[in-house]
Order: structure tokens, then C-alpha cells, then sequence
């Protein structure tokens, strides 16, 4: 649990006393955040007073009144700004006015309640702006690292997300329009086009949160014993939808247990992503087979297709950040460009590695070789 400080300029006692009641026992927690937060609240009358509980606690967000015996909230606001403290504040007043928003706004206020707030209002800026301090925290921990991941990351993301998105823009807006006709079934086309889109953009974001977990070595792992044919299996079934609609046949071949020491979710996402990739490659009635060995000390994983295939320049760009092979061939097939990245990641975090072999129009062959007990991390 993280404690925010936030102190209260105000003249009134009793919207400083309701501001601690309101926040006496309220937590903000969302699933992206890696713990809940809590507030201690303090309390000043004056601009004075507020100044100087500044200058010895620095809190982490102001709830400033313009109107203050002495010095102004205004007043506060600029010294604030002067000194450059990072502080988000707040203006509590019954007295805004067009010309004091613009002066605050232009020195640095964040937001406005108005004079009398509820307490669902001052629970929604005090549950956005921590919101906002988390992100600031996390870019500034992303900028200490010094990872060049994050711009590709953000650059990426923008990218591939900007044409679906623009996509799907224009379809509902061929649909709020009527273009197409008044009937329902008149947009049948483009509404699937219009969850195909989503689904691509779903994997992309996926696969950019799988990768920086696996490059920032802080996924939560839980090394057991852990069955390689049960999760192939499970995979094989979670993709068989796709692979028939695409008329491929999926094949299995191993021994009916093979077992090593392994995150489950980390062998899931590699065979997720080897037998996702045999399929989207394909060509349609194609084939795929998946073999899985053991010969003692180290586990393979074999995926072959009868695909497209791919040149030996290919070959030799196909494991890096964010690159996806882009020719006549592969330009209508969505993807991110990072799943063998993340595969070719966590075969390393068990001291292994992958392998490619392939011939353009005939297929290809991916291998990953997985130590049974060694691990890297």
C-alpha cells in the first residue's frame, strides 16, 4: 500500500474536515497498478500556513481555495510554479471565474471542484489525478532504466493501432450514416471486418505486455513440474477454430507425458505462438505438425507448415524487436512483430534457444530446444 500526501488550503473548517472524512478510509486500486493507494490528509487555514507545511512535507497533491486570509490561492499556486515543485493542485472555490481559470490553468492548476462538492466528485479528481501520478511514476521509472524498449513500445503501438483504428472509425460511421441500406444485414460485411480489426489490435496489445514483462525480468514465475504434451494440446485446441476455417490440419506427435521444470504460462505462450504462427502463415489446406521429444536432458519443440516460407534474408531479420516480414505474400496477414521475439526471450530464460529453417512456397520449421531442469533467471 502507497500513502499520497494531500493538503487542504482552506479558510472554512468544515471543508477541511470533510475532505478528511471523505478520504479517511477511500483507497484507489486498478488491476494495472502494482499496489492500492491510501491519503493522509493535512490541513492549513491560511496561505501561509499552506506554504509552510509545503516547504516541510511536500505533499503529493494540493487542495487549494482561492480565497484566503493573507496570501490568495493564486498566490500559493505561483509559488509553486516559481519553485518548480511538482505538486498537482486542485482549486476549491465558489468564486471561479473564466479570468481565474485561465490564471490558474497558466500557472499550473490541474483541475476545479466546485464549491460545495460531493463526495463522489472529490473521489473522481483525487481517483484521476492519482491515476495520473502513477503513470508519471512508471515513465519516470521506464526513463531511469534507459530501455529503448519504451520508444519502440510507443511507436509501435501507435502505429499498428492507428490504422484499425481509423478502420473502424469509418465503419460506424458508414453505419450511423446508413450508407449501406436500412436493413441489419446490410452491415454483416463490415461489422466482421470490424471485429477483425479488434482482434488484431487485442493481440498486438497482448503481445507488447507478454515482451515487457519478459524484458523487464519481473513476470511473476512459477517454476513446476509441467507437462509439455498438456499445454500442446490445450493450444492445438484453443487454435483449432481458426485452423479449420482455414481448412489446415493440425497434427501432434510425442510420447503421452513429457515433462520439465517450467512456468506453465511461459511454455503456453511459446507453443501458442509456434503453432498461432504455422497457421497464419499457411497456405489454405495446408498442413501442420507439432513434434515434441525428450531425450533426457532437454526437451524439443519441433513446428512445421507447408506456408508461404521465407527467403534466408528473412530468416536472419525474423528474431528481432519488432520486425515482421512484410512482402507480397504476408501484407494482408495482422501481427505485431513480436511474438518470436518473446519467444525467442523466454527459450533463453531456461538457457535454450530457437531455430529456423525454411524455403520460400515450401514452409518453414521452428525449433525450440528447452534444458529439462537448468534455468537462466
Amino acid at each position: 500500500m502507497s500513502t499520497l500526501k494531500i493538503l487542504v488550503v482552506d479558510d472554512e473548517p468544515g471543508i477541511r474536515s470533510g475532505v478528511s472524512r471523505i478520504l479517511r478510509n477511500f483507497r484507489v486500486d486498478y488491476p494495472f497498478m502494482e499496489e492500492a493507494f491510501e491519503f493522509e490528509v493535512l490541513e492549513a487555514s491560511t496561505g501561509e500556513a499552506g506554504i509552510e507545511i509545503i516547504e516541510h512535507n511536500f505533499p503529493d497533491i494540493l487542495l487549494l481555495d482561492n480565497k484566503l486570509p493573507g496570501i490568495q490561492g493564486i498566490g500559493v499556486l505561483e509559488y509553486i510554479r516559481k519553485k518548480q515543485y511538482k505538486i498537482i493542485v486542485v482549486m476549491i472555490t465558489s468564486y471561479a471565474s473564466l479570468e481565474l481559470a485561465v490564471k490558474a490553468t497558466n500557472d499550473g492548476a490541474f483541475d476545479f471542484i466546485p464549491k460545495p462538492f460531493t463526495p463522489q466528485e472529490l473521489k473522481g479528481s483525487i481517483e484521476n489525478i492519482t491515476k495520473k501520478l502513477f503513470l508519471k511514476k512508471m515513465t519516470q521509472t521506464l526513463k531511469d532504466t534507459g530501455k529503448q524498449i519504451r520508444f519502440q513500445f510507443l511507436s509501435v503501438l501507435s502505429h499498428e493501432l492507428k490504422s484499425p483504428l481509423n478502420a473502424i472509425e469509418g465503419y460506424l460511421k458508414m453505419t450511423r450514416e446508413r450508407q449501406l441500406g436500412d436493413k441489419l444485414e446490410d452491415y454483416d460485411a463490415i461489422i466482421d471486418r470490424s471485429l477483425e480489426r479488434i482482434k488484431g489490435m487485442r493481440t498486438i496489445i497482448l503481445d507488447l505486455l507478454d515482451l515487457t514483462k519478459v524484458e523487464s525480468g519481473k513476470a511473476q514465475r512459477d517454476i513446476v513440474e509441467t507437462d509439455v504434451m498438456s499445454i500442446a494440446r490445450t493450444s492445438i485446441d484453443t487454435i483449432q477454430p481458426y485452423s479449420i476455417q482455414r481448412d489446415i490440419t493440425i497434427k501432434l506427435h510425442g510420447p503421452e507425458k513429457v515433462i520439465m521444470k517450467a512456468d506453465v504460462n511461459e511454455i503456453e505462450i511459446i507453443l501458442n505462438n509456434l503453432i498461432s504462427n504455422a497457421i497464419k502463415y499457411n497456405i489454405e489446406g495446408g498442413k501442420v505438425e507439432c513434434n515434441i521429444s525428450d531425450d533426457g536432458d532437454r526437451i524439443k519443440i519441433e513446428v512445421i507448415d507447408s506456408g508461404i516460407g521465407m527467403s534466408k534474408p528473412e530468416m536472419d531479420r525474423l528474431f528481432h524487436d519488432f520486425v515482421r516480414i512484410k512482402n507480397e505474400k504476408t501484407k494482408n496477414i495482422a501481427g505485431s512483430g513480436l511474438g518470436l521475439t518473446i519467444v525467442k526471450k523466454l527459450a533463453e530464460n531456461y538457457c535454450g534457444f530457437i531455430e529456423v529453417s525454411s524455403e520460400p512456397d515450401i514452409g518453414s520449421t521452428f525449433t525450440v530446444i528447452l534444458p529439462k531442469e537448468k534455468e537462466c533467471l
